[in-house]
């Protein structure tokens, strides 16, 4: 019953979130989109069925209460990928260190961004001719950093765990704002084959603060090209619920196994293109699952994004996108590739990705 409890605790905090957030009018659909992206080849190749398999530093994103389950005294994780033909680039780094035997920290950042973008906004002077040398680049960067606490509860099995985030977002040096938010997740490990996971992100709702930065000379060109002057204001993100359950059984005694899990995403600002879109809660299933062989050699494959897409004649049709990984474990070094797609369904716009994870024990000086 304990267990009950505590991820009741966690859904009703999320709910009331949201039941607080709605009466607000700064909450714009896809908020901090950036953050759903997933971290972590193993899980992409899994179609981010995650939230109760994790273990780790990578929980720091996907469940920190998996941070209890870091291996050695520091856990290092690393993610570099690039989507829509190496235009945008997702970088991602974690820690995760081992405190005792019933708590970790861990830190973390994700970096998301279009670099090297032309600004053409003083390519035409007053009198109408074209300076090529006024030209200028820029970058829209996103930038997510978290501090994160695991604790194993008295209950055998449960863990909780909380992150600190703050996020900061610039557009060059026309916009960036500052953000902080709060999220909660829970574990619970019922047996060797069952387990449960809780992720309520951004629980208490995040705030982000915008700042616009116009120079005179910008301005005078958005209005003179029909562009509304933004003004700064406040954007929220609402809360997500992610609620997990894994299955997992040995396959014959030589380190062999099968493990699947399912997942269901709640999100909370409306109706989205999901499986089951409601308003104000969509509900997004999404499914993977992983073959270890003598635990040196992982296979996974998973389906997600499952959307209704209209034809030209008016019905509809249900899609899906696939993903497959692989991963290779050498002591304690793991190499993952995942073969997936942003979300949008489409093959042509699959990526290649590559993330690594290794553990490291506490250094020999550190003992004395």
């Amino acid at each position: 019953m304990k267990v009950i409890h505590v991820l009741i605790y966690f859904i009703i905090v999320g709910l009331t979130s949201i039941s607080n957030a709605q009466n607000a009018t700064i909450a714009p659909k896809y908020s901090n989109e950036f953050l759903q992206i997933g971290v972590g080849a193993d899980a992409l190749g899994r179609s981010n069925a995650y939230v109760a398999g994790v273990e780790g530093v990578n929980g720091i994103y996907w469940n920190p209460a998996a941070l209890t389950k870091t291996s050695k005294w520091l856990e290092v994780s690393g993610m570099h990928s690039e989507y829509f033909a190496g235009i945008a680039k997702y970088d991602y780094i974690g820690l995760a260190h081992k405190l005792n035997d019933q708590s970790a920290l861990g830190v973390s950042m994700i970096r998301f961004a279009i670099d090297n973008i032309p600004n053409t906004t003083q390519l035409v002077d007053k009198e109408g001719n074209v300076d090529y040398s006024k030209i200028t680049l820029f970058s829209a960067a996103d930038y997510a950093f978290n501090l994160s606490y695991a604790r194993k509860m008295k209950l055998e099995g449960l863990s909780v765990g909380g992150n600190f985030k703050i996020i900061h977002r610039t557009v060059g040096s026309f916009a960036k704002s500052w953000g902080f938010g709060l999220d909660a997740g829970a574990q619970y490990a019922r047996n060797d084959h069952w387990k449960f996971g809780v992720m309520v992100r951004d629980v208490t709702s995040t705030f982000n603060a915008w700042i616009f930065s116009l120079d005179q000379q910008t301005k005078d060109v958005f209005t003179l090209t029909g562009n509304t002057l933004p003004n700064n204001g406040l954007e929220l993100t609402l809360p997500r619920i992610i609620l997990g359950t894994q299955v997992k059984y040995p396959v014959g005694n030589k380190g062999n196994y099968v493990a699947s899990e399912l997942d269901l995403d709640l999100t909370t600002d409306g109706k989205r293109n999901v499986l089951i879109s409601s308003s104000p809660i969509s509900i997004d299933p999404h499914l993977g699952v992983e073959l270890g062989i003598r635990k040196y050699v992982s296979v996974r494959f998973g389906v997600g994004n499952l959307q209704y897409v209209r034809n030209f004649d008016g019905t509809k049709k249900l899609t899906l996108q696939p993903n497959i990984g692989l991963g290779l474990i050498l002591n304690s070094f793991k190499l993952d590739y995942a073969f997936t797609d942003i979300g949008d369904n489409s093959t042509a716009l699959y990526s290649h990705v590559f993330s690594v994870r290794f553990a490291l024990n506490k250094p020999v000086n550190a003992l004395k």
